[in-house]
C-alpha cells in the first residue's frame, strides 16, 4: 500500500455525537464548517441522520456524498456500497479537498465511518474526530453511572444468540447492551432468567426531543428502536 499524497486533501472522519446538535465538539464544527465536500451516511430513501445532526451548523455551498445503504439492518460491511463511496470520496481528496465525513455517536464505536477508514488509509490522510458516543448519553438521560471503582463494563450487541448473551450477561458487573431492535424481548427473558430485570434501566434516543428513559420492569413492548439500549448494574447502582 502507498504512502497518501502530501498534497491530497484530508479525510475527517468526524463524530457527530448522539443526537443533539449542540454536543458536537469544537473541533468537529470548526472542520464541519470548513470543508467544501461533506459526506454522511443516509438511508435507501429519506434524510440522514447524522447530517439532521450537523444540518444548524452548516454554512451552505458545500458538495454533498449520501452514502445511501439499509440502515439498521445489521448487514456489515456492506462491501459494494463502501467501495464505491471510498472511490468517490478519494476522489475529492485526490484533488486536494478535504472531506468531512459524519458519523453517529463516535466513528470508531460501532461506527459506519470504520468501514471507510479501512478502504482510504494508504490512499490519502485520514484523521478522527471523536465524538460523544451513544453510551454516555443514554448514561446521562438515566442518571446512572456506568460503571465504578474496580467494576468491568461489558457492551454488548443484543443481536447475539440468547445463550451467549446469558453468560455474558451472567459474569459482568456493568453492562450496556446495544443494538436491541426486535431482540429486546429475547433480552428481557434472559434478564429475568438472571433476575436482573430491576436492575436494569431503558434509554430510547437519548439526548432528542422524544427521549425515553425507564426502568426495564415498566416497558411493556418487546420491540425497540434502533436508537435505544439497556443500562444494566448487578449493584443497582454503581456507587453502592
Amino acid at each position: 500500500m502507498s504512502a497518501p499524497d502530501s498534497a491530497s486533501g484530508t479525510v475527517w472522519g468526524i463524530g457527530v455525537g448522539p443526537g443533539d446538535p449542540e454536543l458536537l465538539t469544537l473541533k468537529a464544527l470548526r472542520l464541519i464548517r470548513a470543508a467544501p465536500v461533506l459526506a454522511y451516511p443516509a438511508p435507501e430513501t429519506g434524510d440522514s441522520f447524522a447530517r439532521g445532526i450537523a444540518a444548524p451548523h452548516l454554512p451552505g455551498g458545500q458538495t454533498e456524498i449520501a452514502i445511501r445503504m439499509p440502515i439498521g439492518d445489521g448487514a456489515f460491511p456492506k462491501a459494494d456500497i463502501y467501495d464505491a463511496a471510498a472511490d468517490v470520496i478519494a476522489g475529492h481528496a485526490a484533488a486536494g479537498r478535504d472531506v468531512a465525513v459524519l458519523c453517529e455517536g463516535d466513528p470508531f464505536f460501532y461506527g459506519s465511518f470504520m468501514y471507510l477508514y479501512a478502504r482510504l488509509a494508504g490512499r490519502c490522510p485520514v484523521r478522527i474526530v471523536p465524538g460523544v458516543s451513544s453510551l454516555m448519553a443514554c448514561a446521562d438521560a438515566a442518571g446512572t453511572p456506568l460503571a465504578a471503582r474496580n467494576d468491568v463494563l461489558t457492551v454488548i450487541p443484543a443481536p447475539l444468540p440468547e445463550p451467549e448473551l446469558r453468560r455474558r450477561l451472567a459474569d459482568c458487573e456493568a453492562a450496556a447492551v446495544v443494538k436491541l431492535g426486535r431482540h429486546l424481548g429475547k433480552l428481557k427473558r434472559v434478564l429475568a432468567g438472571l433476575d436482573l430485570v430491576s436492575r436494569t434501566r431503558y434509554v430510547e434516543r437519548a439526548t432528542l426531543g422524544n427521549e425515553r428513559v425507564l426502568p426495564l420492569a415498566g416497558l411493556p413492548e418487546d420491540a425497540a428502536p434502533y436508537f435505544s439500549m439497556l443500562l444494566v448494574h448487578k449493584r443497582g447502582e454503581a456507587w453502592r
